[in-house]
């Protein structure tokens, strides 16, 4: 059985306990009976009995602090040093019985030299501090994987919530898009132009089915990236034809890098709404990717009319696509991120993120 696996089988790893506790009782007892003296004969089967018996106490009061667990503190630590006294009493008694039963001479010179109250006295304090250090030892361990069952909890109901927040924020992005470029098509079906619309529609039904099948908790390299933009732009071109004009610049080093999927769609779509739709003859739209340090810094651009940053907050601007991949990015990596705005020289506007530089894994 997987070691992990076992430490987290309560049933198991309370077994596996007993057995490690009460072998290195009976061992470091032996150890101490070898460094005082000679033990006596056969001392290797009274041992072993003995703390079988130990351990079946414990057994007792373990169903006795299962049955009070939900008791106020104060009455708990009363029920567990009369438990354990109770347990010790009752420990030493088998033990002072099995022992002279099995060595009657040692009982003699006990009660030859008066000592058999105080022998079983002494006896009886050290078995209530074995009992004791049981019991402390069940509650720490019980209450540490209390707390960390709480612990794993909490943190799963975290998780939870942050994938549900990053799917809803990637999932929004479907209804927003979907209605502008349906507005398009309806607009060629209008105009009767039905060949433009057929090839409008095949190559939106191509960019849908790809959002579709790529997970959106999933990253994917900038390569992948530039190709699902290349989809939707396929669809842009339809409705823009000359007057949109693209340009990607990707650093072959930044290339493989990975980046949170269809994070700049929206923003490319923001562009043209704001940039190009607007612009009688059109404009261009920049796309670049490239490694700064252990970032990665994306940026696109466009020559618009811009936004006066003055007068409007960059974390107010920008409509649904720009306060999509805001949280976006503060959802996947809090502080480690970078979203700005800036004038593009001489006009537009230039959207640049920073975030980290990561390869390999996919998974977020």
């Amino acid at each position: 059985m997987n070691m992990q696996v076992l430490l987290k089988d309560k049933r198991h790893l309370f077994w596996m306990l007993q057995f490690a506790g009460w072998s290195g009782w009976a061992m470091s007892f032996y150890l101490g009976i070898i460094v005082w003296g000679k033990p006596p004969e056969h001392y290797y089967l009274y041992l072993p009995f003995i703390a079988t018996v130990g351990m079946l106490l414990t057994l007792v009061l373990r169903a006795l602090y299962r049955h009070m667990w939900e008791m106020e503190i104060t009455r708990r630590i009363v029920a567990i040093a009369a438990g354990s006294y109770a347990a010790g009493l009752v420990w030493m008694a088998v033990r002072g019985t099995v022992f002279y039963n099995m060595y009657p001479e040692e009982r003699k010179v006990t009660e030859e030299r008066g000592m058999e109250l105080l022998s079983y006295f002494d006896g009886a304090v050290s078995a209530f501090w074995v009992m004791l250090v049981w019991s402390a030892l069940y509650f720490g361990i019980k209450n540490y994987m209390a707390t960390q069952e709480l612990r794993e909890r909490s943190l799963k109901a975290i998780s939870m919530a942050h994938e549900a927040q990053l799917k809803m924020l990637r999932y929004q992005l479907n209804p927003h898009f979907l209605f502008n470029t349906l507005n398009a098509i309806s607009t060629l079906v209008l105009d009767r132009d039905n060949e433009l619309a057929n090839v409008m529609v095949t190559r939106l039904s191509r960019f849908l089915r790809y959002t579709l099948d790529n997970d959106p908790m999933l990253r994917v390299t900038v390569t992948e990236e530039v190709e699902a933009l290349r989809l939707y732009l396929d669809i842009e071109k339809v409705r823009f034809d000359e007057r949109l004009q693209l340009h990607f610049q990707v650093e072959e080093q930044a290339s493989q890098a990975l980046m949170p999927s269809l994070l700049l769609q929206p923003l490319v779509e923001n562009s043209i709404k704001y940039a190009v739709s607007q612009a009688i003859h059109g404009g261009s739209i920049t796309v670049s990717a490239r490694v700064d340090g252990e970032s990665l810094c994306l940026q696109v651009i466009d020559d618009g009319p811009g936004v006066d940053l003055n007068k409007k907050e960059p974390s107010k601007g920008g409509g649904v696509g720009l306060s999509n991949c805001r949280e976006r990015l503060k959802e996947m990596y809090n502080s480690r991120q970078s979203f700005e705005l800036s004038t593009t020289n001489p006009h537009g506007l230039t959207i640049s993120i920073c975030i980290p530089l990561e390869f390999g894994s996919r998974a977020l």
